[in-house]
């Protein structure tokens, strides 16, 4: 049977998994429907504008605080927030895909950092991670005090078993986990492989559109946020926290998806990339690739986000006169590129869908040479259809410090800059 979801994307969203389990008038009455306890898992300042608080209350087989304490926890020894220090190269960086992995690895134990930047202590910054797996999490469930996570899958189905309910991404699809939310990823296929971004920054929100008016990009509807659901089941788990960049193990004797009704904001929530609604030119000129937001973390600079969010879909290049690929280009900006699927449309061979790119802040960086001669010649006078592709860009407002095992990595290839050095002279001072 399909799951269920409601919409939920900057709405309060009221959900009950037995009939009656949401107390009414009250959020903490003194005995709760069932015999359940009340709990406020809160994701923002109490006294933050309505508008940005972000809470929920949680009614619970049992409050979050019954576990034993926590241990350091050494089962995730490629996830760190160790950017290193120093000076980082200029160089433009790509990868190929990371490997799937021989040995039975869950989740936690698949996510590689691969870079970033801030912290959670400076509650600003983003790190940027691949993950690859093959199991699902058995006995151990997750949370993440550091940051809000945004999980991109490029390969194989997830379900992500939460205290709020249950949600299920595939490629193309992508999920947001909040601070402090208690899950456990299961595996819908025999491997998985994505990206996963957590945010140090303030929540991830829609942007907003100007002049745009009030359509297109992600619509708020098409946000999904799970229905009430929980498990009452006893036996010997472990709870895996995040915490201060460490990660930290409590032993439990029930699982903590017992969250049998909740409402609220701070819940976790999935959306479909394939209903963004891409615009773009249809006189002349290349625009900027703001348009493609999908989400973004805004900080204490208007107009300059902590992190942005974009996606390069199927879409229709249709201006004319005008070199259609994105131009060349040296930004303040720093922007780590993913694909999921298909080919990205500026990129030479050796971006496959698992790899990934990082163009640092004033690295040139554009189409390569063959992509280019092909646009300076090609027939404007017809639209062109960019079908069977999902690309994606983190962009963040600070340099995107590379860890030191994707420099170290296999996968890095070090030839990259061949694609720009077949770029020809044109240059004619007789010739207009």
């Amino acid at each position: 049977m399909p799951l269920q979801y409601q919409s939920g994307f900057g709405n309060a969203c009221a959900t009950e998994a037995l009939p009656g389990a949401l107390p009414q008038g009250r959020n903490s009455p003194q005995q709760c429907p069932y015999g359940l306890y009340a709990e406020q898992l809160s994701g923002s300042a109490f006294t933050a504008p309505r508008a940005e608080n972000r809470r929920s209350w949680l009614y619970r087989i049992r409050p979050g605080v019954v576990h034993k304490p926590f241990a350091p926890f050494d089962g995730a020894p490629h996830w760190h927030g160790d950017f290193g220090h120093g000076p980082v190269t200029p160089n433009q960086l790509r990868w190929s895909p990371l490997p799937l992995p021989d040995a039975p690895t869950d989740f936690v134990a698949g996510v590689h950092t691969w870079g970033g930047n801030g912290s959670a202590d400076e509650q600003a910054g983003v790190a940027i991670h691949l993950y690859a797996a093959n199991q699902s999490m058995q006995g151990r469930f997750f949370y993440n005090a550091d940051a809000e996570m945004l999980i991109v899958p490029q390969q194989g189905r997830l379900r992500l078993a939460t205290e709020l309910g249950l949600i299920e991404v595939e490629p193309c699809e992508i999920a947001v986990i909040p601070r402090g939310v208690r899950l456990r990823v299961e595996l819908l296929d025999p491997q998985a492989r994505g990206y996963l971004l957590e945010n140090f920054g303030a929540p991830l929100r829609l942007p907003e559109l100007g002049p745009i008016g009030s359509n297109c990009l992600a619509n708020a509807r098409d946000f999904l946020a799970p229905v009430a659901w929980y498990e009452d089941v006893e036996g010997d788990f472990e709870l895996i926290a995040k915490f201060t960049g460490g990660f930290w193990r409590a032993p439990l004797t029930h699982s903590p998806l017992d969250v049998v009704a909740w409402h609220g904001t701070h819940a976790p929530y999935k959306y479909d990339l394939r209903r963004f609604n891409t615009i773009g030119s249809i006189s002349y000129d290349h625009p900027d690739p703001s348009i493609f937001t999908v989400l973004t973390s805004p900080s204490d600079t208007p107009g300059t986000a902590n992190m942005d969010f974009a996606i390069f879909p199927p879409r229709i290049l249709a201006m004319e006169d005008t070199f259609r690929p994105p131009w060349f280009h040296r930004n303040v900006a720093s922007e780590f590129m993913g694909l999921v699927q298909g080919v990205y449309d500026a990129k030479a061979e050796g971006f496959a869908p698992g790899g990934a790119s990082l163009h640092n802040c004033m690295s040139g960086h554009g189409p390569d040479a063959d992509t280019f001669e092909k646009a300076s010649v090609a027939d404007t006078s017809k639209p062109h259809y960019i079908r069977d592709t999902m690309a994606f860009m983190f962009e963040t407002r600070r340099v995107i410090r590379p860890s030191a095992q994707a420099l170290a990595s296999p996968q890095l290839q070090g030839d990259y800059y061949q694609c720009w050095q077949g770029l020809k002279k044109h240059f004619n001072p007789e010739r207009a």
